[in-house]
C-alpha cells in the first residue's frame, strides 16, 4: 500500500456548461440524478480494481485527492460510500468466498449501486447499540426488520435512481432468541425503479447548500435474506466492542479519505480568492489598483496558499502512516488527527477567502458557500470530528498507546502540544475516574483542540522532512500560534508583538510566490465560479434571465404640496 503523488487523470465532466445558470434551474430530483451521473462518469475513469479497492492502492488514494470534487460534492459523497464502503467492506471477506468477487465487480464497474447502513435515527455514534435485528430462522434464512422508530436507517440514499442498489446493513444477529451481536448483511434495496419487498424509503428534504443527494430514512418491515446474505461468521464474538470495530474498519479508511479533499477545497479557495482580487480594483478610472494590493486581502490567499503546501505533505505522511502502521488503534487516530484539521483549515479558509469577496463571495455560483456547506457534511460523514476527539484524546490521556512522536521536540508547535497535553493530564489524573462528571466538564470540551495540535505539530513535521519552502512553514505556524495565542504568551517568549511581526515576515516573503503557488495548484478546469474573469462574468450576466417593460410610476415633484407628501409617506 501506498501514498504518494501520482499523475492526475483526466476525467468527463458530465452535466451542464459551468458558468450559466442552467444547473441552478434543475429541481432537487433532476440534479440528485445528475449526481449519480457525474459519481458513474469519475468512477469509470478511475477504473478502480479489486486489489484497488482491498490494498487501499495509490489510484484510490488519487480518487480522493482529485479536485473533480470541486464540481459536485454530492458525487463524491456517492463515490466514497459506493467504493470504500460498500465495496470495500464487501471485499474483505471475499478471501473466503470467492463468489463475492463478482458482486464487488459489479460494483466496480456500477452495474449495481452500493450503499451502507450503519447510523440509525436513535444510533448516530452509539454503533454497538443498534436496534436493526435480523433473526435466523429455521430455514437458515434470516429475517431483517427495523423494530422501533430509532432504528430507522438514517441518511444513506436509498430511494431508486436507475440502477438496481444493494446496501452493506449492520443488524443485531438474533440466534434462538439470543443476541449475537452487530453484524453486516448484504441486503438488495431497490432495482432502481422501486423498493424490494419490505424495504421502505422516505426521502429527506434537501440540505440546503450544496448539491442535493437523496438521503432517506429506511426501514425494513420481515425482509427474508438467504445465509450467504451474512458477511462472516455465523457465531458470536468473545468481545462485542472489538467485533464492532473489526466488521466497521472500513470506516476508518473513510475519515482518512475524507480528509484528503480538504486540499482541493483549499486550492478552490485560494485560485477563487486571488483571481478574483486581481480583476477587482480600487481608485479612479484612469489608474485602477487591484484589490490585492491591500494586507487586509492578501492575508487570508496567502495563509490558505501556504496551508494548502503544508497540508498537501501531510498528507502524503498521513495516508503512507495510515497504510503502513500495524496497531489499528494509531490507524484510526492518524486518520482522525488528519480529518480534523483538514475540516478546521478549509473552513476557516473558505469563510476568510469568500468574506474578502463582498457580496460575491455569498451566492453558491461562486462555488464558496456551497463548498463549505459540503465539508460541513464531511465533517460528519465517516465519524465526527467531535466524537473521534472525544475518544482518541482520551485514549492518549489514560496512556493507551501514543501517536508518532515529534521530529523536533523544541519546535513552537511541538511544545503547545506537549504544554496543552500536560495540562489535561494534570486535571484527568486528580479525578476518580475517567468517565466522570469532572471529566466530562473539564476534558471533553478540550478533546478536540488536543487533537488538532497533534495535527498542527504533525504538518510542520511533515513539511519540514518534504523540504516546503520555509516562509510557507513560516506562515503557517504564525496561523496556528493565533489560534491559541496566550498559551504562547504566558510559556515561550513570543508575547503579542512577536507573533504579530512573525505573521508580518512570512507573509512578505510569501506574497511574490502567490501566483505560481496558484497555478501549481492546477484546479482552472474545475473552477465554475463566474468573477474569476471578465469573460467568464459576462458569459453569466449573459445567461441570466432578462426582466423588461414599458410600465410608468408616477413620483413626487417639486409641485406636490407638501401635506401631500406627509399622507403620502403614512
Amino acid at each position: 500500500m501506498s501514498a504518494t503523488t501520482s499523475p492526475r487523470r483526466t476525467v468527463p465532466l458530465v452535466g451542464t456548461p459551468p458558468f450559466t445558470t442552467a444547473v441552478y434551474s434543475l429541481d432537487t430530483r433532476d440534479r440528485s440524478r445528475l449526481s449519480y451521473e457525474k459519481a458513474r462518469s469519475v468512477g469509470l475513469a478511475y477504473d478502480l480494481s479489486f486489489h484497488d479497492i482491498s490494498s487501499l492502492s495509490q489510484k484510490f488514494w488519487d480518487l480522493h485527492f482529485d479536485p473533480v470534487v470541486l464540481l459536485d460534492g454530492s458525487a463524491f459523497t456517492l463515490l466514497t460510500i459506493h467504493y470504500n464502503l460498500c465495496a470495500g467492506t464487501i471485499a474483505s471477506y471475499a478471501s473466503r468466498r470467492p463468489e463475492l468477487h463478482l458482486l464487488v465487480e459489479d460494483l466496480l464497474r456500477f452495474r449495481k449501486l452500493g450503499q451502507y447502513m450503519l447510523t440509525e435515527v436513535g444510533h448516530g455514534l452509539d454503533a454497538h447499540n443498534l436496534e436493526t435485528t435480523a433473526t435466523l430462522l429455521p430455514s437458515g434464512e434470516f429475517l431483517l426488520n427495523s423494530p422501533t422508530p430509532q432504528s430507522a436507517k438514517f441518511m444513506p440514499p436509498t430511494v431508486p435512481a436507475g440502477t438496481p442498489c444493494i446496501a452493506v446493513v449492520f443488524a443485531r444477529l438474533l440466534v434462538n432468541k439470543e443476541d449475537f451481536g452487530i453484524h453486516p448483511f448484504v441486503v438488495p434495496l431497490n432495482d432502481g425503479f422501486q423498493m424490494c419487498t419490505g424495504v421502505q424509503a422516505r426521502q429527506l428534504p434537501a440540505r440546503e447548500g450544496p448539491n442535493p443527494v437523496n438521503h432517506a430514512i429506511t426501514t425494513f418491515r420481515n425482509v427474508r435474506l438467504p445465509r450467504t446474505s451474512l458477511l462472516g461468521a455465523l457465531e458470536k464474538p468473545r468481545s462485542f466492542h472489538n467485533h464492532v470495530l473489526q466488521i466497521t474498519s472500513r470506516v476508518n479508511v473513510g475519515t482518512m479519505a475524507l480528509s484528503c479533499l480538504g486540499i482541493p477545497f483549499m486550492q478552490c479557495y485560494a485560485t477563487i480568492g486571488t483571481m478574483y482580487s486581481l480583476r477587482r480594483t480600487t481608485g479612479p478610472p484612469d489608474h485602477p489598483q487591484p484589490i490585492l494590493q491591500f494586507r487586509t486581502q492578501q492575508l487570508p490567499l496567502l495563509t490558505v496558499a501556504a496551508q494548502v503546501s503544508v497540508l498537501s505533505a501531510f498528507q502524503r505522511w498521513a495516508t503512507n502512516a495510515f497504510c503502513t502502521m500495524k496497531d489499528i488503534r494509531i490507524r484510526r487516530g492518524i486518520a482522525a488527527i488528519a480529518k480534523a484539521i483538514a475540516v478546521q483549515h478549509s473552513q476557516e479558509a473558505c469563510l476568510a477567502v469568500s468574506e474578502r469577496c463582498g457580496a460575491q463571495g455569498l451566492f453558491a455560483h461562486n462555488q464558496m458557500t456551497r463548498l463549505h456547506a459540503e465539508m460541513r457534511g464531511l465533517a460528519i460523514a465517516e465519524g465526527d470530528i467531535l466524537g473521534l476527539s472525544i475518544r482518541l484524546a482520551t485514549e492518549l490521556l489514560l496512556g493507551r498507546y501514543v501517536m508518532p512522536a515529534p521530529e523536533d521536540p523544541t519546535s513552537l508547535l511541538a511544545l503547545h502540544e506537549a504544554g496543552i497535553f500536560e495540562e489535561a493530564r494534570d486535571i484527568i489524573t486528580s479525578v476518580p475516574h475517567h468517565r466522570s462528571v469532572e471529566v466530562n466538564r473539564l476534558i471533553l470540551p478540550r478533546c478536540q483542540a488536543l487533537v488538532e495540535a497533534i495535527g498542527h505539530r504533525m504538518a510542520y513535521d511533515a513539511a519540514v522532512a518534504a523540504g516546503v519552502k520555509p516562509c510557507l512553514i513560516d506562515l503557517y505556524v504564525a496561523n496556528v500560534v493565533k489560534l491559541d495565542p496566550a498559551w504562547y504568551s504566558e510559556n515561550t517568549r513570543l508575547g503579542r508583538r512577536a507573533q504579530a511581526e512573525m505573521e508580518t515576515k512570512a507573509l512578505d516573503e510569501t506574497l511574490p510566490l502567490l501566483g505560481s503557488l496558484v497555478r501549481e495548484m492546477d484546479v482552472g478546469p474545475y473552477i465554475s465560479a463566474p468573477i474569476v474573469s471578465d469573460e467568464r462574468w459576462s458569459d453569466f450576466v449573459a445567461s441570466l434571465e432578462v426582466f423588461e417593460g414599458t410600465a410608468k410610476v408616477g413620483l413626487p415633484t417639486d409641485d406636490t404640496p407638501a401635506f401631500e407628501m406627509v399622507r403620502a409617506q403614512l
